[in-house]
């Protein structure tokens, strides 16, 4: 539609350009300036008169019309420095029939109040994204040394050894041991201690990313790679952790059909990421952890035996807490450290009782059940003492081995069964504990407790009553 039709006439036009915030020039073919506002002048200190017929780069300070005008090629939001000021240039090609005739810009922000308002904004900006740049940066550094394991037993020792011998190494490390043993901080001292120290550390549990989201999890994914992608396409985790550490955590549930890919990246040191054509190469250190049996995997066909080999270069096996009881006490006073400023105290210890009923406990949960037991321990505590009250049931009325007297045989050849107690009210005590650890593992949920028990509702409750059990 032409301009006449709709009434607008060049007054009105030029009018218009004066009411917007945005200063425009507009530029021929080689750069020659057919047009600039009145505004655009006054702000870089010339004139209509001097400006039109001149070339871009003698009037405007770190222009790039003149390149836009030549390649055709659109420019949006650059940062343009003018008149000791940053400006948001855009640069858009001028098409007649087909051909570049010239180029079109803008930039916004001249006038005083619109550019302290922009600046203020621009550093509220920055301080956001610095505050975010460090949260990540923080996250993908190992946070534990080897000074953080705590432990003098042999078989802790030996495999805190290994683990400093081998940090300098690239070699892969297969962490065997336990639920809550500490795999995943042996790591972190491994990457501390490495020459890649300096670039990220990052955790994978492979046992928490579902199936179908652990290629692009891993690999990335391009831009429009499957329906609900992330517009521009996302980077994977291995393509973050470049230079660094990866650590795979509960590898024994990664999927078959992953693993096979896994191999393939670590082999090949490149990933595809999902819908991309090109690879990209990485720098990786793999780390492995895992408490499940992999040889026992391998045999059944649930675990790639050529993957199996991959990680198992070295492998450090973590002892359980119930096998390094000495180190029990010098644990638990190393977490109360960490709860007392979690909860704001000081001065926290374990009296002799507590010391020896924790040293007596199997720990199926390891130090990380140790843990959540002084943290139960520290919410009920009055004083500064934890004692026996303040364990969980399942604990404190645990029976010491030293309590249970054994059978003496006099010279004569004689057998003495001292403080040997009827059947019927052994089996009643061991019923009544297994009750109670029943209910403290499922946090007071009788019917999740039964079940555990393999018992029946009725008969729970019954034997609650008999046992005076609430």
């Amino acid at each position: 539609m032409k301009l006449d039709m709709i009434g607008l006439s060049i007054d009105w036009l030029i009018e218009i350009i004066h009411i917007g915030i945005e200063r425009i020039v507009i530029v021929d073919r080689d750069g020659i300036i057919v047009y600039i506002d009145e505004a655009y002048c006054e702000f870089i200190g010339t004139t209509f008169d001097d400006a039109i017929g001149r070339s871009v780069q003698e009037i405007i300070e770190n222009t790039r019309m003149h390149i836009v005008a030549k390649t055709g090629e659109k420019e949006i939001e650059n940062l343009q420095p003018i008149n000791g000021s940053v400006m948001i240039a855009n640069r858009y090609p001028i098409f007649i029939e087909g051909k570049l005739v010239g180029a079109f810009g803008t930039v916004i922000f001249p006038d005083p109040d619109n550019l302290r308002h922009f600046k203020n904004k621009m550093n509220n900006l920055l301080e956001e994204l610095n505050f975010y740049k460090n949260k990540a940066v923080n996250e993908l550094t190992s946070k534990y040394s080897f000074d953080d394991l705590i432990g003098n037993s042999d078989t802790f020792k030996a495999a805190k050894a290994l683990g400093e011998k081998v940090a300098g190494s690239d070699s892969s490390v297969l962490i065997t041991g336990e639920s809550g043993t500490g795999k995943e901080l042996f790591a972190h001292a491994i990457h501390h201690s490495s020459a890649r120290s300096s670039f990220p550390f990052v955790a994978i549990n492979c046992a928490s990313i579902p199936e179908v989201l652990f290629e692009s999890e891993l690999f990335g994914y391009e831009d429009g790679a499957f329906t609900g992608a992330k517009k521009g396409g996302k980077e994977g985790l291995f393509t973050v952790a470049n230079k660094g550490t990866v650590f795979l955590d509960e590898i024994g549930d990664m999927p078959l059909s992953m693993q096979s890919k896994l191999l393939r990246a670590l082999q090949e040191k490149e990933v595809q990421p999902v819908g991309g054509q090109k690879t990209i190469p990485i720098d990786l250190r793999i780390i492995a952890a895992t408490n499940r049996d992999l040889t026992k995997m391998v045999e059944e066909g649930t675990f790639r035996q050529d993957l199996f080999y991959r990680l198992n270069v070295i492998n450090i096996e973590i002892p359980p807490l119930r096998k390094r009881k000495e180190d029990i006490e010098a644990i638990s006073n190393n977490l109360l450290q960490k709860l007392e400023r979690k909860f704001y105290r000081k001065g926290t210890n374990l009296s002799p009782e507590v010391v020896a009923k924790l040293e007596n406990h199997k720990w199926p949960g390891n130090v990380r059940e140790l843990e959540n037991v002084l943290e139960r321990a520290i919410n009920v505590l009055d004083g500064t003492v934890i004692k026996s009250e303040h364990l969980p049931l399942y604990i404190r009325d645990q029976v010491d081995k030293s309590e249970i007297e054994t059978p003496v045989i006099e010279a004569s050849g004689s057998l003495i069964l001292s403080n040997v107690q009827p059947l019927k009210e052994t089996i009643a005590k061991a019923e009544k504990k297994a009750i109670i650890h029943a209910l403290e593992v499922t946090s007071g949920d009788k019917l999740a407790a039964a079940k555990l028990l393999g018992i029946g509702k009725t008969s729970f409750y019954d034997k609650c009553k008999v046992y005076d059990i609430r």
